[in-house]
């Protein structure tokens, strides 16, 4: 096999590759292997002709088709390797030459990574925040804990009330008549919560049981169904329960009930130590973003089309994936938002595009300041890995495929390298 690169313009390489004829006539000979069994020649029993035979019945060219796909593959990635290109789509082929005897000449046009011109990388000015957790934030957290923990009981002896969970039935009109979607019975609906539509809620206050009420509001002009958006509405509404929250008493009982603490003071200081840390958390993954982003801003990078459509197909693989947990599906949520998959796929372009400038200028800077991950790195991080799934490490090794360990040892690569950037960044 021989090739040679034609042009690379505009990230698109264009090969011309030649295949010997012993190449060829592999494949040919693979080629009738295989399809051989699907020729009846007359004298043969189905699967005995010669090759010959059946080049002389069907032409020369009848394992050609198949002898091709045998042979270029192998020699498209020889040529790729040779001129160190690196392929983001499939190629474009386009046979030249093919005779048995002589080989295959074939063109391969093909899109390529592109090549980043970094700019400034090592000292980023950036502002570094800080979060400082007060007793607000404690006593927010504690509030949110006597919420959860909190008894649910009935209430039978007064109207709803704001924080009340009630259960409702209700219909929807518009210019009196009923709209498909708004009706339901039963449903649980805590008030000010912000579920419904503005307004709905705040004026169930005040209802009582099996009375019903007439609730009017404006579906919102940007609300999701285009036939309601903007246009008044009546509801008419009956309350069949009403359930209050009866919160428990801030004091070390209620420590002990909702924590392993014994008292509430050691409560209060185990919330304010793991806000605390969360803030670090925070602070320390929003100085890198913001380093990063400059950096990325900082490079020049023109990139492929094809390269952006596959980030946001990725995107969208992953989207559906996070419906089908949720018991729902891709097809389900388009009908449901009222937008075409192709509308959905433009309102993520923007990101994806950033995503695919933030990989490649990172990659650039990872390969610019040779930064590896040694073999001792890439064992501590499977171990750690292991421990974080509560896997025996040996075992946990065992299950892992190549490609495993080249993720886990790509991410390292990755963090050693915004780690660089943020030693070599300036804070302010």
């Amino acid at each position: 096999m021989s090739s040679k690169l034609e042009k690379l313009e505009k990230n698109v390489a264009t090969l011309e590759i030649t295949v010997s004829a012993e190449k060829l006539e592999e494949g040919i000979a693979k080629a009738y292997i295989k399809n051989v069994k699907k020729f009846n020649i007359p004298g043969f029993r189905r699967g005995k002709a010669p090759r010959k035979l059946i080049e002389k019945y069907y032409g020369e060219g009848i394992f050609y088709e198949d002898a091709i796909n045998e042979v270029c593959p192998d020699a498209y990635n020889q040529a790729i390797e040779e001129h160190n290109l690196e392929p983001v789509d499939r190629p474009t082929i386009d046979i030249l030459e093919i005779e048995s005897g002589k080989g295959i000449v074939f063109k391969a046009e093909v899109t390529v990574k592109p090549e980043v011109e970094l700019g400034q990388y090592k000292g980023i000015e950036v502002e570094k925040k800080e979060y400082n957790v007060t007793d607000e934030d404690v006593d927010k957290e504690l509030e949110t804990l006597r919420n959860k923990n909190a008894r649910i009981i009935d209430v039978t002896d007064r109207p709803v009330k704001m924080g009340d969970i009630t259960t409702i039935d209700f219909k929807g009109f518009i210019d009196e008549k009923q709209f498909d979607g708004g009706t339901a019975e039963n449903y649980k609906l805590e008030i000010g919560s912000g579920q419904f539509i503005p307004g709905f809620e705040e004026q169930l206050i005040g209802a009582t049981i099996d009375n019903e009420v007439d609730v009017n509001v404006t579906f919102p002009e940007d609300y999701r169904a285009e036939e309601l958006a903007g246009k008044p509405a009546l509801f008419k509404v009956t309350v069949k329960e009403i359930k209050e929250k009866e919160l428990l008493p801030l004091d070390d009982e209620f420590a002990k009930d909702v924590s392993e603490f014994d008292t509430l003071e050691e409560l209060k200081e185990d919330i304010k130590r793991k806000k605390t840390e969360e803030a670090e958390r925070i602070a320390k993954n929003e100085y890198e973003n913001n380093v990063i982003k400059k950096v990325v801003e900082n490079a020049k990078v023109d990139i492929p089309e094809v390269m952006i459509d596959n980030q946001i197909e990725s995107m969208i693989r992953d989207f559906d994936y996070q419906l089908r947990y949720q018991g729902l599906d891709l097809d389900s949520y388009l009908k449901y938002m009222n937008i075409s998959y192709e509308e959905m796929k433009e309102s993520y372009k923007e990101t994806a595009e950033d995503r695919v400038k933030t990989q490649l200028v990172m990659e650039a800077i990872t390969k610019a300041e040779n930064i590896e991950v040694t073999d001792e790195e890439l064992e501590s991080e499977i171990e750690k890995t292991a421990k974080q799934y509560n896997q025996e490490i040996e075992k946990f090794k065992k299950t892992l495929r190549e490609r495993d360990i080249e993720y886990i040892k790509e991410g390292l690569q990755l963090q050693k390298t915004i780690d660089f950037l943020v030693d070599n960044s300036v804070s302010k």
